[in-house]
């Protein structure tokens, strides 16, 4: 029989009304509000429903989209669905830490609002991403090592598509010879930092310090580490691996081919939007893809699930 992981999506997939549909039919899913509420002296439930200008600032994103996620995870654990593995895409890791019962949620609420704000304030200016589609990794890395400046791969997302972070003239130079190299597009995003680069390390720190004053658990379930992409089954390494992940390459794509390879055959994404499950078609179509970003989502899995 194959198994089953829960995959979290990270920044970018946020919108307005995310999860309200949960909180309104599900008291779960409210208490998970309300807990992320409570450890962050934010209105969270507020942020994620009413239509504001901070839902797209990465120091009020990070804890919206993890509070949606974990609520939508909360209820389907209500439910009686169980993973085998989880993972998450960056912020989505944190997903995937309470998917494993890697620690309190409080805890997990308060790190991943600390983890917004060092990230907002790390880099403020001068920094960019572009997105690279159509060129292998290898390729990528190299002339990233070749430009003058800080620029190197934020994200392996999936084949033929890599995000390159760094100072903003630098992505820019790179950007420019890795069209000359064959990339098919390149494309600047709209964010607030070089993510995930070395422009980071400071904010790294500054959570690696947090992370020293928090309780963690052996993992319940493996999840696998954005910078290694390999499963954690112990917690001696997990404040390690996070502190190392802001300023590390998301190795996305690896992630992906372990789970393959490991005999994952249906995977369910929890939380906004559809783009891990859009990555992973472009490496396969032969496994069971679900999205749960709504109630009427679950309901579709409900579906599925009373069918096999």
């Amino acid at each position: 029989m194959g198994k089953t992981a829960f995959i979290f999506p990270g920044q970018g997939a946020q919108y307005c009304g995310m999860g309200k549909d949960f909180y309104e039919k599900f008291e779960r899913a409210r208490r998970v509000y309300e807990i992320a509420g409570q450890a962050t002296g934010l209105d969270v439930a507020g942020l994620c429903f009413v239509e504001n200008d901070r839902l797209d600032v990465t120091e009020y994103t990070q804890i919206a989209m993890l509070a949606t996620e974990v609520a939508i995870l909360e209820v389907l654990r209500e439910k009686g669905y169980q993973a085998d593995c989880c993972g998450g895409l960056s912020l989505g890791e944190y997903g995937a830490l309470a998917a494993a019962g890697v620690m309190e949620l409080p805890d997990l609420f308060r790190l991943i609002r600390s983890r917004g704000i060092y990230m907002q304030e790390a880099y403020p200016t001068g920094g960019a991403m572009t997105a690279v589609l159509g060129l292998d990794a290898d390729t990528i890395r190299r002339i990233c090592q070749e430009t003058e400046g800080i620029v190197s791969i934020a994200n392996d997302n999936c084949p033929g598509q890599i995000v390159i972070t760094g100072e903003e003239a630098a992505v820019q130079k790179a950007a420019d010879r890795l069209k000359e190299a064959g990339a098919k597009r390149c494309i600047p995003l709209k964010v607030s930092g070089p993510f995930h680069s070395v422009l980071l390390a400071g904010a790294g720190e500054k959570l690696g310090a947090e992370l020293e004053r928090v309780e963690v658990k052996d993992p319940g379930i493996p999840y696998y580490s954005n910078v290694e992409a390999v499963p954690v089954t112990e917690k001696g390494r997990v404040k390690e691996l996070l502190t190392r992940q802001v300023s590390g390459t998301v190795r996305w794509r690896e992630i992906m081919e372990h789970m393959l390879e490991e005999g994952v055959d249906t995977f369910i994404e929890i939380g906004p939007g559809k783009t891990l499950t859009g990555f992973l078609r472009k490496m396969t179509r032969d496994v069971t893809m679900h999205n749960v970003a709504t109630v009427e989502d679950l309901d579709l899995l409900d579906v599925w699930k009373k069918g096999r």
